[in-house]
Protein backbone atom coordinates (compact mmCIF):
# COMPACT_ATOMS: atom_id res chain seq x y z
CA UNK A 1 0.00 0.00 0.00
CA UNK A 2 1.67 3.51 -1.03
CA UNK A 3 2.17 5.45 1.53
CA UNK A 4 0.05 8.57 -0.41
CA UNK A 5 -3.13 8.59 -1.82
CA UNK A 6 -2.74 7.28 -5.59
CA UNK A 7 -5.73 9.24 -7.99
CA UNK A 8 -8.09 6.28 -9.64
CA UNK A 9 -8.69 6.61 -13.15
CA UNK A 10 -11.57 9.43 -12.58
CA UNK A 11 -9.38 11.91 -11.09
CA UNK A 12 -6.36 11.73 -13.19
CA UNK A 13 -6.35 14.49 -15.59
CA UNK A 14 -7.97 13.99 -19.43
CA UNK A 15 -4.23 13.80 -21.00
CA UNK A 16 -3.09 10.85 -18.58
CA UNK A 17 -6.41 9.28 -18.84
CA UNK A 18 -6.13 9.04 -22.63
CA UNK A 19 -2.60 6.69 -21.42
CA UNK A 20 -4.37 4.98 -18.78
CA UNK A 21 -6.90 3.90 -21.31
CA UNK A 22 -4.07 2.60 -23.41
CA UNK A 23 -2.39 0.74 -20.62
CA UNK A 24 -6.11 -0.34 -19.32
CA UNK A 25 -6.66 -2.65 -23.07
CA UNK A 26 -3.42 -3.64 -23.20
CA UNK A 27 -2.93 -4.76 -19.54
CA UNK A 28 -5.92 -4.96 -17.35
CA UNK A 29 -4.83 -2.68 -14.72
CA UNK A 30 -2.90 0.35 -13.27
CA UNK A 31 0.27 -0.20 -11.95
CA UNK A 32 0.84 1.33 -8.84
CA UNK A 33 4.20 3.28 -10.07
CA UNK A 34 1.58 4.81 -13.23
CA UNK A 35 -0.73 6.04 -10.53
CA UNK A 36 1.54 7.78 -8.75
CA UNK A 37 3.41 9.16 -11.50
CA UNK A 38 -0.59 10.27 -12.70
CA UNK A 39 -0.65 12.58 -9.28
CA UNK A 40 1.18 14.91 -11.42
CA UNK A 41 0.76 15.19 -15.47
CA UNK A 42 4.53 17.12 -16.26
CA UNK A 43 6.28 14.16 -14.02
CA UNK A 44 4.29 11.46 -15.61
CA UNK A 45 5.14 12.35 -18.89
CA UNK A 46 8.87 13.30 -18.33
CA UNK A 47 8.64 9.96 -16.90
CA UNK A 48 6.74 8.67 -19.33
CA UNK A 49 9.46 10.00 -22.30
CA UNK A 50 11.90 7.76 -20.81
CA UNK A 51 10.05 4.99 -20.65
CA UNK A 52 9.43 5.20 -24.58
CA UNK A 53 12.73 6.49 -25.50
CA UNK A 54 15.37 4.38 -23.21
CA UNK A 55 12.98 0.90 -22.95
CA UNK A 56 10.89 0.25 -25.37
CA UNK A 57 12.13 1.95 -28.52
CA UNK A 58 14.70 -0.10 -30.86
CA UNK A 59 17.76 1.70 -30.35
CA UNK A 60 21.61 0.56 -30.19
CA UNK A 61 21.16 -1.35 -27.21
CA UNK A 62 19.17 -5.26 -27.60
CA UNK A 63 16.20 -5.31 -25.25
CA UNK A 64 17.61 -8.32 -23.00
CA UNK A 65 20.87 -5.87 -22.36
CA UNK A 66 18.39 -3.13 -21.51
CA UNK A 67 15.91 -5.44 -19.37
CA UNK A 68 19.19 -6.77 -17.44
CA UNK A 69 20.10 -3.28 -16.94
CA UNK A 70 16.80 -2.92 -15.27
CA UNK A 71 16.37 -6.13 -13.40
CA UNK A 72 20.04 -5.50 -11.72
CA UNK A 73 19.98 -2.06 -10.90
CA UNK A 74 16.37 -2.48 -9.54
CA UNK A 75 17.78 -5.63 -7.78
CA UNK A 76 20.91 -3.14 -6.57
CA UNK A 77 17.89 -0.69 -5.29
CA UNK A 78 16.49 -3.32 -3.27
CA UNK A 79 13.38 -2.09 -5.45
CA UNK A 80 10.86 -5.41 -5.25
CA UNK A 81 8.23 -3.22 -7.27
CA UNK A 82 10.63 -3.08 -10.34
CA UNK A 83 11.94 -6.40 -10.13
CA UNK A 84 8.08 -8.17 -9.92
CA UNK A 85 7.38 -5.56 -12.94
CA UNK A 86 10.63 -5.75 -15.36
CA UNK A 87 10.53 -9.89 -14.87
CA UNK A 88 7.07 -9.79 -16.44
CA UNK A 89 8.27 -6.97 -19.26
CA UNK A 90 11.18 -9.53 -19.74
CA UNK A 91 9.33 -12.18 -20.49
CA UNK A 92 6.90 -9.81 -23.15
CA UNK A 93 10.06 -8.36 -24.60
CA UNK A 94 11.18 -12.00 -25.32
CA UNK A 95 13.83 -13.02 -22.38
CA UNK A 96 13.38 -16.81 -21.22
CA UNK A 97 12.04 -17.58 -17.65
CA UNK A 98 15.56 -19.17 -17.34
CA UNK A 99 17.17 -15.96 -18.69
CA UNK A 100 15.22 -13.92 -16.31
CA UNK A 101 16.48 -15.99 -13.06
CA UNK A 102 19.87 -15.91 -14.03
CA UNK A 103 19.76 -12.11 -14.13
CA UNK A 104 18.01 -12.25 -10.85
CA UNK A 105 20.91 -14.56 -9.59
CA UNK A 106 23.62 -11.49 -10.68
CA UNK A 107 25.97 -11.36 -13.50
CA UNK A 108 28.36 -14.45 -13.09
CA UNK A 109 24.91 -16.62 -13.66
CA UNK A 110 24.04 -14.70 -16.62
CA UNK A 111 24.94 -16.71 -20.00
CA UNK A 112 26.38 -13.94 -22.35
CA UNK A 113 29.33 -12.37 -24.16
CA UNK A 114 32.04 -11.48 -21.28
CA UNK A 115 31.80 -8.01 -23.06
CA UNK A 116 28.24 -7.60 -21.73
CA UNK A 117 28.90 -8.64 -18.51
CA UNK A 118 31.45 -5.91 -18.21
CA UNK A 119 28.52 -3.53 -19.72
CA UNK A 120 26.78 -4.91 -16.54
CA UNK A 121 29.47 -4.53 -13.67
CA UNK A 122 30.19 -0.43 -15.07
CA UNK A 123 25.90 -0.05 -14.91
CA UNK A 124 26.23 -1.45 -11.35
CA UNK A 125 28.91 0.82 -10.50
CA UNK A 126 27.76 3.68 -11.99
CA UNK A 127 24.21 3.57 -10.04
CA UNK A 128 26.07 3.66 -7.14
CA UNK A 129 26.50 6.49 -4.20
CA UNK A 130 30.80 6.42 -5.96
CA UNK A 131 29.56 6.82 -9.18
CA UNK A 132 31.62 10.38 -8.82
CA UNK A 133 34.79 8.11 -8.66
CA UNK A 134 34.50 7.07 -12.13
CA UNK A 135 36.80 8.26 -14.56
CA UNK A 136 37.97 8.04 -18.42
CA UNK A 137 39.62 4.42 -17.48
CA UNK A 138 36.07 3.05 -16.50
CA UNK A 139 34.96 4.21 -19.91
CA UNK A 140 37.92 2.83 -21.72
CA UNK A 141 37.47 -0.88 -20.33
CA UNK A 142 33.97 -0.58 -21.52
CA UNK A 143 35.08 0.56 -24.83
CA UNK A 144 37.56 -2.07 -25.00
CA UNK A 145 35.38 -4.66 -25.33
CA UNK A 146 33.35 -3.59 -27.77
CA UNK A 147 30.48 -0.85 -26.78
CA UNK A 148 30.55 2.45 -28.57
CA UNK A 149 30.53 6.15 -26.43
CA UNK A 150 27.06 6.40 -27.82
CA UNK A 151 25.81 2.64 -26.56
CA UNK A 152 27.81 3.65 -23.25
CA UNK A 153 25.54 6.47 -22.62
CA UNK A 154 22.49 4.71 -23.26
CA UNK A 155 23.35 2.32 -20.71
CA UNK A 156 24.21 5.43 -18.45
CA UNK A 157 20.74 6.80 -18.90
CA UNK A 158 19.12 3.57 -18.43
CA UNK A 159 21.16 2.96 -15.22
CA UNK A 160 20.05 6.47 -13.73
CA UNK A 161 16.36 6.22 -15.12
CA UNK A 162 16.33 2.92 -12.88
CA UNK A 163 17.82 4.91 -10.06
CA UNK A 164 15.10 7.25 -10.43
CA UNK A 165 12.00 4.90 -10.41
CA UNK A 166 13.50 2.81 -7.78
CA UNK A 167 13.89 5.55 -5.61
CA UNK A 168 10.14 7.01 -6.35
CA UNK A 169 9.02 3.36 -5.91
CA UNK A 170 10.50 2.79 -3.03
CA UNK A 171 10.10 6.33 -0.49
CA UNK A 172 6.51 5.90 -1.37
CA UNK A 173 6.50 2.30 -0.61
CA UNK A 174 5.20 0.55 -3.62
CA UNK A 175 4.66 -2.99 -3.88
CA UNK A 176 4.67 -3.46 -0.16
Amino acid sequence: MAYIALPELDEMTPRVQNEARFILEQTGTLGEIFRLLAVREDIYFATDGMVKGYLLAKTELPYSTKERIALLISLENNCKMCVDVHKGIAKMLGMTEAQINEVLGGIGDIHCDESEKVLLRFCIRASGKDSYKMAKEDIDAVRAVGYSDTQILEAVAITGYFNYINTLSNVFGLGQ
